[in-house]
């Protein structure tokens, strides 16, 4: 049987995007936490009703997974290839001319630090990608990563369970394109035990909707001191001109 996936199929899985609630509840599961319907509902701005219509279309084409609790139904996104298609998306609309309201503080502090399914971004992340590359503890190009024997003695003292990988699993290093900042933060299995870690240790800590992350200021120094981010990280940075 060919392994080629059709046109139809494609349009299929790229119309259940389009749809603005479905964009919005895909998006709010970005976050990295499972979510109710109700919660979902709510955060994509429609009824509970029609918040089930879509969820049983994105369950039906496997974007998203459900894991019951009791009387509970939790929904998350089904895999990282989910997330990245997404961050993908998010990449191109944020390069799209200008359509709305200037950025909030609600946006800025997205700007700032937040979760791209299970790892970090915003400019806290790229400022990490930067200063690990820098000092020589991964290698970074064309969207993928190398952990250096110097990286993995560094993350190991960290903290981070950095095994080696089986055979189809998720690879350890690579990039994804950060849309605020159109620059490249650390996904895979190294992103997503640097977030597990910060978390654990303090440093972050997830908003309590949204997925904005907040900067203790423990983290501040931690990542100041220990992971060397420079002064000034914190600051936006202003795009070119048409970029």
């Amino acid at each position: 049987m060919s392994k080629m996936i059709s046109a139809n199929t494609i349009a299929e899985v790229a119309g259940l995007f389009g749809d603005v609630a479905r964009a919005s509840i895909l998006t709010a599961l970005m976050g990295g936490r499972a979510l109710t319907a109700g919660e979902l509902a709510r955060l994509a701005g429609v009824t509970a009703q029609t918040a089930s219509g879509h969820l049983a279309k994105l369950l039906e084409t496997g974007l998203v997974a459900v894991e019951k609790q009791g009387r509970h139904r939790y929904y998350r996104l089904a895999s990282a290839d989910v997330a990245e298609a997404m961050q993908a998306l998010m990449v191109v609309a944020a390069a799209a001319p200008a359509r709305h309201h200037p950025v909030g503080p609600r946006d800025k502090a997205l700007r700032l630090a937040r979760t791209c399914y299970d790892h970090m971004a915003g400019r806290l992340a790229v400022a990490l990608a930067d200063t690990l590359s820098d000092k020589g503890f991964i290698s970074l190009a064309e969207g993928a990563g190398i952990v250096t024997d110097e990286g993995h003695r560094f993350f190991c003292d960290f903290g981070l369970a950095l095994a080696p990988a089986k055979k189809g699993s998720r690879p350890l290093c690579r990039t994804c394109l950060d849309w605020s900042e159109r620059r490249p933060h650390l996904g895979g299995r190294l992103g997503a035990e640097l977030l597990s870690r910060c978390l654990d240790l303090g440093w972050v800590a997830r908003m309590p909707e949204g997925r904005a992350l907040s900067v203790s200021r423990k983290g501040e120094a931690g990542f100041s001191g220990l992971f060397g981010l420079p002064d000034g990280w914190q600051d936006e940075v202003t795009q070119p001109a048409g970029s």
